[in-house]
This record gives C-alpha cells, sequence and structure tokens, in this order.
C-alpha cells in the first residue's frame, strides 16, 4: 500500500507559505505527520502575531450592530484580517457576522482562516450560507479551503455540500483531508452509487490518479469490495493499482 499523505501535506504547506508546491519537493521524503506539525506550527506563528491588537479588534467589534460590522469587515478589514480575528470573537457574533457576509467574500475569509481556531462557529453557520460558501470554493477549484473545513461541519450539512461538488472535485478534496481517517466516513455520506463513479472518474484524467488511489487507501474492507466489479473500465494502469490496493 502506497502512502501518499506526504504528498497531500506539502500541497497545504504550500499554501501555507505561498509558494508553488513544486518548491518543496525536497520534502517528500519526510514523515507525513512531522509535515502536518510544522504546517501546524507555522500556520500558529502567523496567527499569534500581534495576538494582542486583534484581541483589541475583538472586543472592540463587540460593540457594532452585526450589519455594521459585516459590512466594516467587508469593506475595510478585508478576508485575511476577518480571519485572524474570527477565533477571537464570541460564538454567537461570529455566526451573525458571517451569515450576513457575502459568500464571495466569505469564501476569500474561509481560504485565510485556521479552522480549528473557529470550529464553534464553523459548526453553526446556516446550512444556506455554507452550501453557497461551497460552492464558491468549488467554482474556484479550491479544494484545500473545502478538505480543511470537512471535519468542522455537521454530517447534514457536508451531505448537502458534497452534492454541490462534482466526481473529480470530490476526489481532490479527500487529498487534502486533515483528516484522512475520516475518509471512509466522509464517503460514507454520498449516495450509495456515487462512490463508484468518483473511482472511475478518475480514468478520465491522469492527474487524477494519485488521489483515487489514496482515498481507497483510505476505506474500509467493506467498501474496498463492493468496488471491486466496477474498476474494470479503469485505464490499465491505474485498474491493476485500484486492485491491488484493495486486496
Amino acid at each position: 500500500m502506497t502512502d501518499y499523505a506526504a504528498e497531500a501535506e506539502i500541497l497545504k504547506l504550500a499554501r501555507v507559505l505561498d509558494v508553488e508546491p513544486a518548491r518543496l519537493e525536497y520534502l517528500a521524503r519526510v514523515d507525513a505527520d512531522d509535515l502536518q506539525a510544522f504546517r501546524e506550527q507555522v500556520t500558529d506563528t502567523l496567527f499569534d502575531a500581534n495576538i494582542a491588537v486583534l484581541q483589541r479588534m475583538a472586543l472592540a467589534a463587540r460593540l457594532l450592530p452585526g450589519g455594521v460590522l459585516a459590512k466594516i469587515a467587508e469593506k475595510v478589514f478585508g478576508p485575511l484580517l476577518c480571519a485572524r480575528i474570527a477565533g477571537l470573537v464570541e460564538v454567537s457574533r461570529g455566526v451573525d457576522v458571517a451569515k450576513r457576509l457575502h459568500p464571495r467574500f466569505l469564501a476569500e475569509v474561509a481560504a485565510e482562516l485556521d479552522p480549528r481556531r473557529a470550529s464553534a462557529i464553523i459548526s453553526r453557520i446556516p446550512l444556506e450560507t455554507v452550501l453557497a460558501v461551497a460552492a464558491e470554493l468549488g467554482r474556484k477549484e479550491d479544494w484545500i479551503t473545502l478538505g480543511r473545513f470537512v471535519g468542522h461541519l455537521p454530517d447534514p450539512t457536508v451531505r448537502r455540500a458534497l452534492d454541490e461538488i462534482d466526481d473529480p472535485g470530490l476526489l481532490r478534496i479527500a487529498f487534502v483531508l486533515d483528516d484522512k481517517n475520516r475518509i471512509d466516513h466522509v464517503v460514507g455520506l454520498l449516495p450509495a452509487h456515487r462512490l463508484g463513479r468518483v473511482i472511475t472518474a478518475a480514468g478520465a484524467d491522469e492527474a487524477l490518479w494519485t488521489p483515487a488511489l489514496d482515498m481507497l487507501n483510505h476505506l474500509s474492507a467493506e467498501r474496498r469490495s463492493t468496488l471491486a466489479p466496477m474498476l474494470g473500465g479503469l485505464p490499465d494502469g491505474l485498474r491493476e493499482r485500484a486492485q491491488a490496493t484493495i486486496k
């Protein structure tokens, strides 16, 4: 069984460092858990910079009506500053402001956000808002941001959000999930017929082979067995590797 975790971690680390993933290829042989720990350390350093100032801004934000604060967030603060402050405001306040923001702007905030710091807010955002943001992120093909939020949303919301994503997109999201142990659970939220369709979608694009094989690596033995009859239509190289993975 091939472990693709390091490759996925490099993609996410490159996002945090704002560099092309190719610049980090020298890290390919580093343990994926170490890469994840380093990525989280870098993220913590970025978010904790100027923490005292951010805390004062979060306290001041409590004095403004939600509608006014939402307008200031979009027109003055911008997505990066909003992402830094999000984890410092009280949950009810954060939810109230988030649902007032335009989905396009909220998608930009999501791309800058560390979901670990705002998990309580994320889990309480209305379904309609989540679906609008998911659609926007899908349109932008921002699979990393989508993958980072899956673990912070309730199952019914994840199920509906996955309906907004096409099959290749689902493979790319699963590849960059922070907790790969959740892949089988998330796949279980899909309609029964869709898993086979998601895997076979990789046959049309060689760039999806690694995400497809990585998904197979993380499925339960029972779920893999249901896929065996569906692999016959895959290209030879992918079919052989897929069949070896599910044995």
